[in-house]
């Protein structure tokens, strides 16, 4: 045992592989059940340092190190469970608790993925593991929980798992831009959307309820907390004055790219805020030296009796080398890793991680890996039903979504025809990003519109809720913020059919964004209705205009609006596009255009925590009947929890 200067016990790990032995251990022992005098006796780096466990500082020494295992091997994607026998009292709880790894009752899918696959196969997984880390953290914990317990998921997050079927996923790049938008959406939710309830990952409370106001009819289910902040938000809302609608004459100009839909929000106070930290990036892709041997050992143990060169496994668990030298790196790094893996123990009555018997002439001779018997850890290897479910619906989320470049997108949705051909129809969640859209229903006519140079016969909702009927040709598609919009010529009548005259509505007036008359027209996709191709009498002529430009046409029509803050240092105001902002007395007043009613009443509801009054009083009424209406439809029982 070894022993600190001030005689207390210290954890002795000198070959920093006790994780690797405590899954040989229990997986050796599976089914059977292990107890904390078992575990702390076979596994080597425990034995060292805690013996025999004889006294109440070795129990409880172990104990710390054994769950902080423990905890690293579920983040990997390993759950150990734990059950506490009833014989046993609280004294000698800590010999007779038992553990074992959580397999589950169903069995391991396991598929073949091709290489172009990877890159969307490692994004989507991304997105999957996050919901599931976001999901774990907005359960109830149990009310007498000990702060050394971990949190260890009921549900293993599979990941390596899925490794060990699609070898090089850990190597893969994923875009920076997607895991920006999935690391600021820290927290997930349940959210009824017309009947679906739909996995909804989000920023803050503020977040959450721009993504449920801007779907009308849809109310957050779970979990409480999140519930409840919503409820605080429409109670805000219900209770704005009318705003004093006047300027001041120091009044700053915020510039930004163009409003957005979903806003940091500094100070958040709702408890769902301070209950997790922040996820880590990308790196895990790679992982640490434990994590890429454990995803070796599951691959190895999916492909007993196959063969592998070690130049063919550096690629697949390290990377792609960039030259012979760093080849040779990668290959020696390989070779140290099955020599990990196979290393015995000097005492034979107490468990190394020997995972597999070797073929050693072959790598001697050849380099070339060929593993047996790995102590059922092939149970290991492969995807959970659960997961796939959630991974498909990831992969089907970025087919549809504008998260991935165009060519990404249309290899997600082959991956995605494959994959749900072995998920039980109905088990795919459905999931999404606030601020990140799917694809409308109206993309594909539209976008065919374009291809093709034809006009469209669109029904469309405006920003005042009115259903319109308008003749156009549709120039381009373009996504901002997350969002989806077409920019479409009015200037169609010479090309117009004779029985389509009639729908042809060009407005000359100049628009206030820009001065320019009014010929383009720029609106959400989401808001086109019915859409349908028609062939056109002659060639349409549309100039070709920047996005950018584009842009401001969306404030076509646009209402002068001001609303207050209780606050003079929030940042959500200056998201805003060509807002002023202005001192008022403790907090700011802010004026800006609003092109959409609709999004000026759900952004106001959602930031109803910091303001206090709104004008013009047309927009302050919609606004209060809103919050009055979403507190009367919503569930019955959320009133009853507010606090």
């Amino acid at each position: 045992m070894a022993e600190g200067t001030n005689g207390r016990r210290r954890f002795s790990d000198k070959w920093g592989k006790h994780e690797l032995d405590v899954l040989a251990v229990l997986s050796s022992a599976f089914p059977q059940w292990l107890t904390s005098r078992q575990i702390a006796q076979r596994v080597k780096a425990y034995a060292d340092s805690y013996g025999e466990l004889a006294d109440q500082a070795a129990k409880a020494a172990f104990a710390k190190q054994f769950q902080r295992d423990r905890a690293k091997l579920a983040a990997m994607g390993i759950a150990i469970e734990s059950r506490q026998p009833e014989y046993s009292s609280k004294s000698e709880g800590q010999d007779f608790a038992s553990y074992r790894l959580q397999l589950g009752d169903e069995p391991r899918v396991r598929l073949h993925f091709e290489p172009e696959d990877l890159p969307v196969l490692a994004a989507a997984n991304y997105l999957a593991r996050s919901i599931s880390m976001s999901s774990t953290s907005n359960q109830p914990q149990p009310q007498h929980t000990s702060r050394t317990t971990p949190r260890v998921p009921q549900t293993p997050i599979p990941g390596l798992g899925l490794d060990s079927i699609a070898p090089g996923l850990g190597t893969q790049t994923i875009p920076e831009t997607l895991v920006k938008v999935i690391d600021s959406r820290r927290f997930a939710a349940t959210v009824d959307v017309d009947g679906e309830h739909i996995n909804v990952a989000y920023t803050d409370s503020d977040d959450l309820a721009m993504f449920v106001l801007e779907h009308p009819g849809a109310y957050v289910v779970s979990p409480q907390e999140a519930v409840d902040a919503y409820n605080r938000r429409l109670n805000a809302a219900a209770a704005f004055t009318l705003a004093d609608e006047s300027s001041g004459d120091n009044g700053a100009t915020v510039v930004t790219s163009a409003i957005s839909s979903h806003h940091a929000h500094d100070g958040e106070d709702d408890p769902e805020q301070v209950k997790t930290p922040q996820k880590k990036g990308a790196s895990f892709q790679t992982g640490s030296e434990v994590d890429r041997r454990l995803r070796l050992m599951l691959f190895l143990s999916a492909h007993l009796g196959e063969e592998y060169s070690l130049a063919e496994l550096a690629e697949r668990f390290i990377g792609r080398a960039k030259s012979e030298d760093e080849l040779k790196k990668f290959v020696n790094v390989i070779h140290k890793d099955i020599n990990t893996l196979t290393t015995v123990s000097d005492d034979g009555e107490m468990a190394g991680s020997q995972f597999f018997d070797i073929d050693w002439s072959l790598l001697d001779a050849e380099g070339i890996v060929s593993a047996t018997n790995s102590l059922g850890l092939e149970r290991l290897a492969g995807i959970s039903p659960q997961y796939l479910s959630l991974l498909t619906a990831s992969v089907s989320y970025l087919a549809h979504s504008p998260l991935l470049p165009e060519e990404s997108r249309d290899q997600a949705r082959s991956l995605y025809s494959r994959l749900r051909a072995h998920v039980t129809p109905g088990e795919t969640p459905w999931l999404s990003l606030t601020g990140y859209e799917l694809e409308p229903r109206s993309f594909s006519v539209v976008k065919r519109a374009i291809s093709k140079d034809m006009l469209l016969d669109m029904e469309y909702t405006d920003g005042a809720g009115r259903t319109r009927r308008r003749l156009v040709a549709p120039s381009k598609i373009f996504v901002d913020e997350g969002v989806y919009y077409a920019a479409v010529w009015t200037d169609v009548a010479d090309v117009a059919p004779a029985d389509k005259a009639h729908l042809v509505h060009k407005d000359t007036r100049p628009n206030k964004a820009n001065g320019q008359p009014r010929i383009w027209q720029v609106l959400r996709l989401a808001r086109i209705e019915k859409a349908e191709l028609v062939e056109p009498v002659g060639k349409v002529d549309i100039p070709d205009v920047p996005v950018n430009e584009l842009r401001k046409w969306s404030f076509d029509n646009g209402t002068a609006a001001v609303f207050i803050t209780d606050e003079n240092d929030l940042s959500f105001p200056k998201t805003l596009s060509g807002a002023t902002v202005e001192p008022y007395g403790d907090g700011q007043k802010v004026h800006l255009t609003v092109s959409s009613d609709s999004w000026f009443v759900a952004f106001c509801i959602a930031h109803a925590r910091h303001i206090t009054a709104v004008a013009p009083e047309t927009l302050r009424t919609m606004i209060v009947a809103r919050a009055q209406r979403e507190l009367s439809v919503g569930q019955p029982d959320a009133a009853a929890h507010e606090d």
